[in-house]
């Protein structure tokens, strides 16, 4: 079973930047679609990015486009949320997920089988 942990999270002010860091162990992801949603209480989870074990192909929610970078260590089995100039809306808890799946909705919660237990990210104005 794959396990998702992720790491990286904490305090800022606006405008700073954070890393956040997953790994995953207990399975295989080499061939997963790895990405990061955020969730704030009261609100439904939403999409940030994805990634292809390709490296090659990505995907940005248009509120965090041009300011947040994914990448990926295939060799690590370890993904990462590079975020710039931060804004207090970006506050939440932010999880890690992967799925096999290749085909469907990547940007839909439900799509992923597996979630890490989530990093809170809070950005003070």
């Amino acid at each position: 079973q794959v396990q998702l942990v992720e790491s990286g999270g904490g305090l800022v002010q606006a405008g700073d930047s954070l890393r956040l860091s997953c790994a995953a162990s207990g399975g295989s992801v080499g061939r997963h679609i790895m990405g990061w949603f955020r969730q704030v209480p009261g609100k439904e989870r939403e999409f940030v990015a994805a990634i292809w074990w390709t490296l090659t192909t990505t995907s940005y929610a248009e509120s965090v486009q041009d300011r947040f970078t994914i990448s990926r260590d295939n060799a690590k089995n370890t993904i990462y949320l590079q975020m710039n100039n931060l804004k207090p809306e970006d506050t939440a808890v932010y999880y890690c997920v992967s799925t096999p799946k290749t085909s469907g909705s990547f940007s839909f919660f439900l799509h992923y089988e597996h979630w890490g237990q989530g990093t809170q990210v809070t950005v003070s104005s």
